[in-house]
């Protein structure tokens, strides 16, 4: 009696199953998709119904079921195994309860002939198995192969030693955050190598100031190392410093900043002919919008820049709500200047605060310029009563700088709000989304480029521009290599902007279904270089843990609009892909300056995207951050104020909080920058023990001795890699994920070399307490 229950609740199970199938199929069918959920909805509930009224012919056709879905699933993606797993794994899970002896003896004999039963017996599935196979395989090989855009311009082995251009020769100190002012995060050291690096062990750890009972707000910092010491700071902006031999702590400054908004870096001068107090200091803006210096060799307040240590970066901008500005990069610093843009909190409002970039001098605080865009003739502050230009695009990502050209190269966001830019001037159009060379001495716009023409996808230009001098035919190119979210790569001769890759406009989607906007006809795409905009995205692609959420997955993907990169934003759902965390984000990319190859990684989540007519979203209570609503400044719903529309900005995710693409969601690829091909490119982050491919956070350095260094995938490992080959060869589990970049030093003390680097998640991705840094080094001999 027990077992007949047991038998019976599993076909209601089953027909459940079969019910949802059967309704979501006709919905995915009638969108144009797949008519296959349907029919096995369909079959499954004949098979379903089978079982419960004890009939053994419910067996037979399920195990049909399986064989003609191995044969469809096989047909649609191959061998994949990560996309095979939702649609096979739960029907074969079920099919070891439906075949097993405890089913199987409840059930009824059956009343075919005996070749019917023949053909269902053990030795005819396994032949309806080989057939499925067989059948999909065929199916899949005639297939059209679909085009990816990271092989566009070929492939290349690693090269050879070329001339070397660039980085900073001694590798003692690691004093800026991307290693240098050019960004090249490349260090000369050589003495942990790929045959060695399986000897690293962990020689210190710092625990990350902290308040709130341990609570740091999330840790995304790249640290520094000058003079035998390491400053660092935390999610509230404590900075801090430890020895660099021992991790043993120097001294900590007061909280400086707010919870929730990390601290990526901080900046060292060297006060030139100076001794004394703050001859060295630590220059940081905080997410509080404070331009703060410390002495480095006390952590106390320089007493001779801005007041008492402190400028205020709200002076001069437009009135908001607290929080609307903040800074969430390292500044730069050159020619004694502090040169620094802002956050300006995305698509809130028409009119927040200015996005103009500042210079204060690094030694007294006083504004030294201000590149202004919307009044591009005044340098200096504003006059009382006025405001830098409202609503103008800002820079929140890291910047570069050459001394030698005297140019700072500053990579700009989308003017706000972000998804509707008809209401946008023609400075904005300008120098949105794009690199910008600014004079470092006078803030001057030299050149610009830009990657996205009137963005409203979000795809603000996220990466430090990295400077590198690329030798070929016996020529050296002062180059700038920029990374974007939409996955292009520009090479552009930084003296002037000029591309030194062909760029090439091509016609965009039109289709948005939104009558005030204005779009770009074109958009410029880097044909020359690989691109890691990703395959155009189809049904077959959705993915899910269980056949359910990848159909739920499929129905959202045939409901919206999809028209390829760069599908505008409408009042009906669209697909944005890559989504606004990318392709490549701020964690940049690293130069093997001896071979002229660039190391980083990728994403390939997409984005879910709706405009909400303003009389909609008024009604469902959609208002700017700061009034109690429902609005965020980072994905989710944006009020877009003072516009006709508000957004609604998701990530592609099922009800399971999964993405809906199937795996791999990340990449870490090696390209030649000479040749403009691709070296090497694979899944980074794993799952399971598996290369999954996750989005990644933060970004690589690498060595003269051929490794790549680099935490930032959400597995919570450091990891080592062989450049020339793309090969894992080391790999430690951290305590938290460690989304910054790492660093890699020469200690005076010992001459050891470390590898620090800072583990304490994110505070939008994870837990945030037990933040620390982490050192490795060699095993003593």
């Amino acid at each position: 009696m027990l077992r007949l229950i047991l038998v019976r609740g599993l076909a209601a199970v089953l027909g459940a199953i079969a019910v949802i199938l059967m309704y979501g199929g006709i919905v995915l069918a009638a969108n144009g998709g797949s008519i296959y959920y349907a029919l096995a909805g369909v079959a499954l509930g004949i098979s379903a119904s089978l079982l419960f009224v004890r009939r053994r012919e419910g067996v037979w056709l399920y195990g049909g079921i399986i064989c003609v879905t191995i044969a469809w699933a096989i047909a649609e993606v191959g061998f994949d195994g990560w996309s095979l797993m939702p649609r096979l794994i739960a029907w074969l899970l079920f099919g070891f309860l439906v075949a097993s002896p405890w089913v199987r003896g409840t059930l009824q004999p059956a009343t075919t002939t005996s070749s019917i039963r023949k053909l269902f017996s053990w030795r005819g599935m396994a032949g309806c198995l080989l057939v499925a196979i067989a059948l999909g395989s065929a199916i899949h090989m005639t297939s059209p192969r679909r085009f990816d855009p990271r092989y566009q311009a070929g492939m290349v082995s690693f090269p050879e030693v070329r001339a070397a251009a660039g980085g900073d020769e001694s590798g003692r100190d690691w004093p800026q955050w991307g290693g240098n002012l050019a960004g090249e995060r490349f260090s000369p050291l050589t003495q942990i190598t790929p045959n060695n690096v399986g000897q690293l062990e962990l020689a210190w750890t710092a625990p990350v100031a902290a308040t709130e009972a341990g609570k740091t707000g999330g840790l995304e910092v790249t640290p520094l190392m000058v003079n035998g010491i390491v400053y660092s700071c935390s999610g509230t902006h404590e900075i801090f410093a430890v020895d660099a031999e021992t991790g043993k702590p120097v001294w900590h400054s007061p909280v400086l900043g707010a919870p929730g908004r990390p601290c990526r870096g901080i900046a060292y001068y060297s006060v030139p002919n100076a001794a004394g107090a703050c001859a060295g200091r630590i220059l940081t803006a905080t997410g509080t919008a404070l331009l703060v210096a410390l002495d480095a060799r006390t952590g106390k307040p320089c007493s001779d820049f801005g007041t008492n240590g402190k400028v205020n970066l709200l002076e001069g901008l437009s009135t908001a709500p607290e929080g609307y500005y903040r800074v969430t990069s390292a500044p730069q610093i050159v020619r004694g200047k502090v040169v620094l843009g802002g956050w300006v909190s995305d698509g809130q409002y028409w009119g927040e605060p200015s996005g103009a970039i500042r210079a204060f001098d690094a030694v007294t605080g006083k504004l030294a310029w201000a590149w202004d865009m919307g009044r591009p003739d005044r340098t200096g502050a504003p006059p009382p009563g006025e405001s830098y230009t409202r609503a103008t695009p800002n820079s929140w990502a890291p910047m570069s700088a050459d001394e030698k050209l005297g140019l700072v190269y500053v990579p700009t966001g989308n003017a706000t709000p972000d998804y509707f830019g008809a209401q946008r001037r023609s400075f904005d159009d300008k120098y949105s989304s794009s690199v910008v060379a600014l004079d470092a001495d006078s803030g001057r716009v030299r050149w610009s480029f830009q990657t996205t023409h009137h963005d409203v996808w979000d795809y603000d230009v996220a990466s430090q521009p990295v400077l590198t001098d690329i030798s070929t035919g016996g020529h050296v190119v002062p180059a700038v290599v920029q990374f974007t979210k939409r996955g292009e790569i520009f090479v552009l001769d930084r003296r002037t902007g000029t591309p030194l890759r062909p760029v090439t406009e091509k016609p965009a989607p039109q289709d948005g279904k939104v009558p005030q906007e204005r779009l770009s006809p074109t958009q410029p795409f880097s044909d020359a270089m690989p691109s890691f905009r990703n395959p155009d995205v189809r049904e077959s692609d959705m993915w899910g843990v269980t056949p359910l959420d990848q159909l739920w997955c499929r129905i959202r993907f045939r409901q919206a609009r999809y028209e390829g990169p760069l599908t505008p934003p409408g009042t009906t759902a669209s697909i944005s892909s890559p989504g606004y965390v990318g392709g490549m984000n701020w964690g940049t990319g690293a130069v093997d300056v001896d071979h002229g190859v660039m190391v980083f990684t990728s994403g390939r989540v997409a984005n879910y995207v709706r405009l909400i007519e303003r009389r909609k979203a008024d009604a469902m209570g959609v208002k700017p951050i700061g009034d109690g609503s429902k609005a965020s400044d980072y994905g989710g719903m944006a009020a877009q104020a003072g516009t006709p529309y508000a957004a609604d900005i998701k990530l592609f995710m099922s009800p399971l909080a999964i993405p809906c693409q199937a795996p791999p969601l990340g990449f870490i690829s090696a390209v030649d920058l000479v040749t403009g091909k691709l070296v090497w490119s694979r899944p980074f982050g794993t799952m399971f023990g598996l290369q999954f491919g996750t989005p990644a956070i933060g970004g690589p350095i690498v060595t003269r001795a051929g490794l790549a260094l680099i935490g930032a995938s959400i597995d919570g490992r450091m990891q080592a890699i062989d450049i020339k080959t793309g090969k894992e060869v080391w790999h430690s589990q951290l305590r938290r994920g460690a989304f910054g970049t790492p660093i890699t030093y020469t200690s005076p003390k010992s001459g050891r070399q470390f590898v620090v680097i800072a583990a304490g998640s994110s505070p939008q991705l994870a837990g945030n307490d037990d933040a620390v840094l982490m050192a490795f080094a060699l095993k003593r001999r």
